[in-house]
């Protein structure tokens, strides 16, 4: 038997024989991707392949710290069931002996084609890299071909990672993350005719390049695509410093939006811009499907920070978000919204319209729960504060607040008295003065919130209680109207 299918075996006998641990944890989530048991982290290989998507991610099964990944498998014809399919790649090779890292998937002529990162370590921690190739002809079993690239170039550390390929023209591009010999992070650009033999093209950006000042000592996680007429390019820093409400989780993952030179590799670019406000979102991957739509993914958690996620207690730890398509907007900005196909989770329907809240916090009969989508949209008049609280017990002991502040035009999300696990706020200022959507996605330990169409997005765990249900709307110092709010039962 091979080292492959024996890790393999090994990997599904492990999650096994945690499957009933795991199954009992009320914080398991019921319509996002999770791990059957052990450690997920970064989604990769994102693709909308033969009419399906297929999505990889990062998984440790037989534990939840961080040990030498492999990647699992999944793919779905509506972005919203997913079937889970056979484990694709084990670390089994010495070119991926600590590892199958990062990396993306392609369509080479009609063959799925996945290119990822191989990492090695020695007793000493002395790391060595590998960019490699793996193919399938049946969709599920893959062959591993072998590493295309052998460490870094000159002038880069071995912190040289997670490819994100694509064709232009007959020709292919990669983007990979790494940072220089002076530790500043960089993302590369290199090229290729089929796949092997790969060129370095030159810096697409990085620390201490453009307008990025002392922007981080590694970048990680990049993918570069084209939206509207534009080339966006997202990466995860890490080592950036907080400014107020910016750059307050332990690592970033943001944007630049600009023009793309392919002779240079240089993005023309106006600056970093943060993808998401709330506590636990990282290291996200878009695809392309064959509707012309740019979808995003990405790891609802976060690098070093396992023991803030209760759930590690009982077998597992970590999700991904649910799909965002994005778009373009106004100055440049990246809007994320919900894919339309989350409505076939739509259950049991309550709205309400035209109310008015003055000095006041309000519940409303039907509108409670842990799993459930809901949008209030309020109409700005005179009150100081105004917003809404999640999974508040019945006994005030938990909450979770989202206000909008009418004198500073910033929107709060306040998770200091959600339950077990990490506390604190995030913040964002919003331009909009007199109408505020606020769209929610619930689980059962998770809230991605979706401000004004995608504008902006708070992207959280938390860990209330189970019976902390109630929804209550409230307005400080004045009034504001309530114009609509919808409610629906998600099902699994």
């Amino acid at each position: 038997m091979s080292k492959e299918k024996e890790l393999l075996i090994k990997a599904r006998q492990s999650m096994k024989e945690k499957k009933e641990e795991v199954a009992d944890d009320y914080y398991r989530l019921q319509y996002h991707i999770m791990p059957p048991a052990g450690l997920l982290n970064d989604p990769n290989g994102f693709i909308h392949f033969d009419g399906e998507y297929h999505l990889f991610h990062q998984l440790y099964p037989f534990d939840t710290t961080h040990g030498s990944k492999f990647w699992a498998h999944l793919k779905s014809t509506d972005l919203v069931n997913w079937q889970e399919l056979p484990l694709a790649l084990a670390p089994a090779n010495p070119y991926e002996s600590h590892g199958c890292y990062s990396g993306s998937a392609v369509d080479n002529d009609g063959t799925l084609t996945l290119i990822y990162t191989g990492n090695v370590k020695d007793e000493a921690d002395n790391r060595e890299t590998y960019q490699c190739l793996a193919v399938t002809e049946d969709g599920i079993n893959f062959n591993k071909l072998g590493p295309v690239i052998k460490n870094q170039p000159t002038g880069y550390t071995r912190h040289f990672r997670d490819p994100k390929v694509w064709q232009k023209d007959g020709q292919w591009y990669m983007v990979i993350g790494t940072q220089t010999i002076d530790q500043e992070g960089r993302v590369l650009l290199f090229t290729s005719a089929d796949l092997k033999e790969w060129e370095l093209v030159g810096e697409v950006a990085g620390s201490n390049l453009g307008q990025l000042d002392d922007f981080g000592y590694m970048w990680e996680c990049p993918d570069l695509f084209r939206l509207d007429d534009k080339e966006v390019l997202i990466a995860a820093p890490q080592g950036v410093a907080a400014e107020e409400n910016l750059y307050n989780n332990i690592y970033q993952n943001g944007y630049l939006v600009g023009d793309l030179d392919y002779q240079t590799g240089q993005l023309e670019h106006n600056g970093f811009r943060e993808l998401d406000q709330g506590f636990d979102f990282y290291a996200s991957q878009t695809t392309l499907d064959e509707q012309g739509r740019r979808i995003l993914l990405a790891w609802m958690g976060l690098p070093d920070q396992e023991e803030y996620y209760v759930e590690r207690d009982n077998g597992w730890v970590h999700t991904l978000t649910i799909p965002r398509v994005l778009e373009l907007g106004a100055d440049n900005q990246v809007l994320q919204k919900p894919v339309s196909e989350m409505k076939k989770l739509r259950g049991a329907k309550e709205e309400y319209h035209n109310l008015k809240l003055q000095d006041e916090i309000i519940k409303l009969a039907g509108i409670n729960g842990d799993v459930l989508e809901l949008i209030a949209e309020f109409e700005i008049e005179d009150a100081a504060e105004f917003g809404v609280k999640l999974r508040c017990a019945a006994d005030g002991s938990e909450e979770t607040v989202i206000t909008y502040d009418q004198e500073t035009s910033e929107l709060s999300f306040d998770r200091s008295n959600s339950g077990r696990g990490e506390d604190g706020v995030r913040r964002c200022e919003i331009d909009e003065t007199e109408q505020l959507q606020l769209h929610f996605f619930m689980d059962t330990s998770s809230i991605e919130l979706f401000v004004n169409d995608g504008k902006k997005v708070f992207t959280t765990r938390i860990y209330p209680q189970p019976s902390s249900q109630d929804i209550k709307f409230f307005a400080h110092s004045g009034a504001v109207k309530l114009n609509q709010v919808r409610k629906w039962e998600l099902n699994n």
